[in-house]
Formats: structure tokens, sequence, C-alpha cells
């Protein structure tokens, strides 16, 4: 092949390549101009009725008439959210199986359970925060007559290994609150898993466990009589929920913080331009009043976020929960 030979096939070439990515552009701007033109599956990991499920419903009930196409709800729980999580990893990334992504199944399970079937990092693509449930630090106040951090850190530091703290399962959001906090400040304290939410807050009511960690949802009938004591928030802010409970940070102990967050993801090569509208019309449906009403009324925070945000606060989340589980022996087993 001459010089001028090889010179018409690179142009010929580089004009092939122009044109494919033209229209690969094209396709793309078309599918998301015309997106969605069916029914949109949400995928929730966890069971029906539970804080959790309530939340996704109502971000389906408020999304829906912003992209104009139903949004259909759809319970996959198991393995702490994973088996659903990876339902959606493993769908079409086309923007029909979305899911409402949690904190526990992407960033705590990638090093609670061997084998995970998927990598959240690699087999999703973020869309944008939706809520928040920081996890607060109540105490029976019959059993544990304190009303700050400080004051509780003293009173179990001088009872080492006899107070106990509850949550809703090992590796679970409270779990790990727990955790944090008896690590962090080398305090001795017994876990006690409850498979029952209910039973849980009556246990803490009786004052049988006098302490938990805990999702505002699982205790927020039992505050405000004194029967549970909120002592701190475990979020960066005060919540909306218990606006007068201050926050870790501001007792002194910024480091110590703990919210299991929730937000919406596609699967990985779903089209930027789709990724980018559902991002846009779920920033606006946080923003809507009624929305934040509703969102606030079931015991969380609504909040919103960009596709890069998520991004770095799943892997954020990842690494801290790594080292604190690797630090802490944690199992779930």
């Amino acid at each position: 092949m001459t010089i001028h030979s090889r010179a018409r096939a690179l142009r010929a070439a580089v004009l092939a390549a122009g044109v494919a990515a033209l229209a690969c552009n094209f396709a793309a701007t078309a599918t998301a101009q015309d997106y969605p033109n069916r029914i949109v599956k949400l995928i929730i990991p966890f069971a029906g009725g539970s804080a959790s499920d309530v939340l996704t419903r109502i971000v389906a009930e408020g999304l829906s008439p912003r992209i104009g196409q139903r949004i259909l709800v759809e319970n996959k729980a198991g393995a702490g959210g994973s088996v659903g999580s990876n339902e959606a990893a493993k769908a079409a990334p086309d923007g029909y199986t979305l899911l409402m992504g949690a904190s526990g199944p992407l960033a705590a399970n990638r090093t609670l359970m061997k084998n995970l079937p998927f990598n959240a990092e690699k087999d999703f693509e973020a869309i944008g925060l939706v809520a928040s449930m920081p996890n607060v630090l109540v105490v029976n106040p019959a059993k544990i007559p304190v009303r700050s951090v400080k004051e509780f850190i003293e009173f179990v530091r001088a009872r080492p290994g006899e107070i106990t703290y509850s949550s809703v399962g090992n590796g679970t959001s409270q779990h790990l609150a727990g955790a944090l906090f008896a690590h962090n400040f080398k305090l001795e304290m017994r876990h006690l898993p409850y498979r029952d939410a209910g039973q849980m807050a009556l246990d803490l009511v009786s004052g049988l466990v006098p302490s938990s960690f805990q999702l505002i949802p699982n205790v927020a009938g039992h505050l405000g009589d004194d029967k549970l004591r909120p002592i701190a928030m475990m979020s960066d802010v005060r919540s909306a929920v218990l606006p007068e409970t201050p926050t870790m940070a501001e007792q002194g102990f910024p480091d110590v913080t703990s919210s299991a967050w929730f937000g919406l993801f596609a699967p990985a090569g779903t089209p930027p331009a789709i990724i980018r509208k559902l991002s846009a019309e779920t920033i606006a449906m946080i923003a809507d009043p009624k929305v934040r009403g509703q969102i606030i009324k079931i015991g969380a925070d609504p909040v919103s976020s960009s596709p890069e945000e998520l991004t770095k606060l799943l892997s954020k989340d990842i690494v801290k929960w790594r080292d604190l589980i690797l630090a802490t022996g944690i199992s779930i087993n």
C-alpha cells in the first residue's frame, strides 16, 4: 500500500469513527427524549411495610408525574438487601429498572458479606439521594439517668461489659453505629440483636435493654414522654424529625456519625442522558414541600444530591464501614 493509499484509508477510518460517534450520540439523545415510554420498575431490597418501603413508595408517587409514567415498586428482600440490589445490578441498562439503594446493602455489605454477587461502585450508576435516616442514641432514663454524650460515656466506662445496646440485626446500621461508638471511645458494651423492631422497642421501654443506637422510625412512638430519652443525633446536622436533639458534633464528638442513606441508582451502562433526566426530576421532587413533609412524617430527613455527590458518598462509606468491620471483627453469621 502506498503512502497516499494509507492516508486515504486513515481518513476513511477517522470519518467512519466520527459518523459512528455521532450516530451513538443521536441515539442516546433520542432515547432520553423518548424516555420513559412505558412503566418503570423501582426495586426496593427490603420487605413491605418497613420504613424504607414506605419511603420508596413516597418517592415513586412523587417522581411518577414528573417523568410521565407509572413507577411500579417491587419488593425483593433477602440477604440484608443484597438479593434485590443484585437483581437491579443485572437488569438491562435502559432506565426501566431502578434501585432504591441503601447504605447497608451497597456500602457495608461489601465487607460484611463474602462472595457478594455485585460491586456497587462498578455495577451501578448513581442518580441521587432522596433521604437520610440518622441513628439516634437513646437511653431508658430509669436505667441510664444521663442527658449528654459525655455523661453516657462516663456511665458506660464505669460499668465495663455491663451495658447492652440493641439493634434490629447483626450488620445493620444500628449495630454498626453502636460498634462505631464503642470502638471510638474504647468502651466495653454488649450488642443484642433483635429480629423484630417492635419487640426491640418494647424491651427498651421496659429497661430490659437500656440503650440503643436506632433509626428514628423504630423508636419514634416512644420518644417525648420520657420512656426513651434521645441523647444525640449521629448525623452531621440536626434532624428535622427531632430538631431539639443535638448532634454528636454539637456535644464535642464530630467523628461519630452514622446514618442510613437512601438514593436512586440505575444499572451501569444506562445512557448518561437518562441519568441526567432522572437526576434533575429527583432533585425537583425532593424540593417539593408535600414530598418533604411525607418523608419527615415517616422519620426520615429529605435530602438530594447530584449523581457525582452520591457516588462519592458511596465510596466514602465503603471505606468507613470496611475499616470498622475489620477492626472490630463484626460478623453477620
